[in-house]
């Protein structure tokens, strides 16, 4: 069985939910700790107001019974708090009333998916597009990517992450343990494990904030104990790293990915790219550096797997842009919606939950197996024979 997932509702709906087909039985879940997931991605300097009103939580209403997975589908709800003063404008029922009543929106934002969701449905209240386009409905594939974490939690698999950049202010370069940079991120505004980095970056983003502007940055995912052989370089379907960059992509906002050292490696010889192999009866084979970032040929290589992506900077600003009406095609300054100067920082959580999903999907094509049980019996016969070898 493939592990998949399909997700549904709007930014003013009643409720995201998802749908995970997939995950074997006797999966022990911990509800606090996919709770706790889901605070993080709420978290971060320049946020808006949404946050302030919604305090996410998740709830399973099937596929698990008395805290273990049973092997069937299983049904994830993220309530959105807001609903209660959309209840008439996004009600799936017809109503009666004004377009200014239904809050039509007829006016697309630039960078926004308005225009071009309109004219692909033929849609002429571009709410209809928005709705779904927000990036709100990350709040359910990270409680998906939860669930994903706890599954490779139990194989010894760890996924943390920090931010890289916000505009023009770089962290610097550190040799913090995974261990240590999740927990000094963890306890950052920007995720940045450099004290002064934050204070810069919460001063770029409120000068940012006053000049009625928004910013992008560079996040970054690491995932260690990953075995080697997960994806294929056999077809180009199966090249784990090809699916972990299409997944970071789907991320609302980003722009570019890149795995290991990226796209320095097309500056620089070859002898300052590739790892050089080593062995030791401790460690078995494994590389002397990580520069491309656990990855050759499409499949892991056994070191820590490491994406950075590129979040543009949120399209709806407080200085708005110039766009069409539809309705007179006449040019105006775009409406602005309710949003964040900065969401970096929550970027970065959403990055470590698509990654860890998709490293999971890999996992299960290889070890794959009915229950929890299965899976561990045939991922130790898999170790031996790597350290047999």
């Amino acid at each position: 069985m493939t592990l998949r997932y399909l997700t549904a509702g709007e930014t003013h709906g009643p409720q995201l939910t998802a749908i995970i087909e997939g995950l074997p039985s006797n999966l022990h879940l911990d509800f606090e700790a996919l709770n706790y997931e889901l605070a993080r991605r709420q978290k971060g300097y320049g946020r808006g107001r949404r946050m302030q009103i919604e305090k996410d939580t998740a709830a399973i209403v099937g596929g698990v019974r008395h805290g273990y997975t049973t092997g069937a589908p299983v049904a994830v709800v993220v309530e959105n708090n807001d609903w209660t003063h959309w209840r008439n404008i996004m009600n799936v029922e017809p109503v009666e009333g004004t377009d200014e009543e239904k809050r039509r929106v007829h006016r697309p934002r630039p960078g926004h998916a308005d225009l071009n969701g309109g004219l692909k449905y033929d849609l002429k209240d571009l709410r209809n597009v928005l709705e779904r386009s927000s990036a709100r409905e990350t709040a359910v594939r990270v409680a998906v990517g939860a669930i994903a974490k706890q599954f490779l939690g139990r194989f010894g698999i760890k996924i943390g992450g920090q931010v890289k950049r916000i505009g023009e202010i770089e962290a610097p370069p550190h040799q913090l343990s995974l261990d240590e940079l999740i927990e000094i991120t963890e306890q950052s505004s920007v995720r940045v494990a450099d004290k002064a980095t934050e204070k810069k970056m919460e001063e770029y983003i409120d000068k940012i904030k006053a000049e009625g502007d928004s910013i992008g940055g560079i996040v970054e995912c690491i995932v260690e104990g990953v075995p080697v052989g997960l994806g294929s370089h056999v077809q180009y379907d199966r090249k784990l790293d090809g699916r972990i960059a299409q997944a970071v992509m789907s991320i609302n906002a980003f722009k570019g990915v890149e795995i290991g050292i990226g796209f320095e490696a097309g500056t620089i010889p070859g002898s300052q790219v590739h790892d050089e192999i080593l062995y030791s009866e401790e460690r078995g084979y494994y590389r002397a550096s990580n520069r491309l970032g656990g990855f050759e040929g499409g499949m892991t290589n056994g070191m820590p797997i490491v994406v950075r992506g590129v979040m543009k900077p949120i399209p709806t600003l407080y200085k708005p842009l110039q766009s069409i009406d539809i309705d007179t095609k006449e040019p105006f300054t775009a409406q602005v919606e309710r949003s964040d100067a900065c969401a970096v920082p929550a970027a970065s959580v959403v990055l470590e939950h698509v990654v860890a999903w998709e490293v999971a999907k890999a996992f299960l094509e290889k070890f794959g197996g009915d229950s929890i049980e299965e899976i561990e019996r045939n991922y130790k016969g898999y170790l031996a024979q790597l350290e047999a070898y």
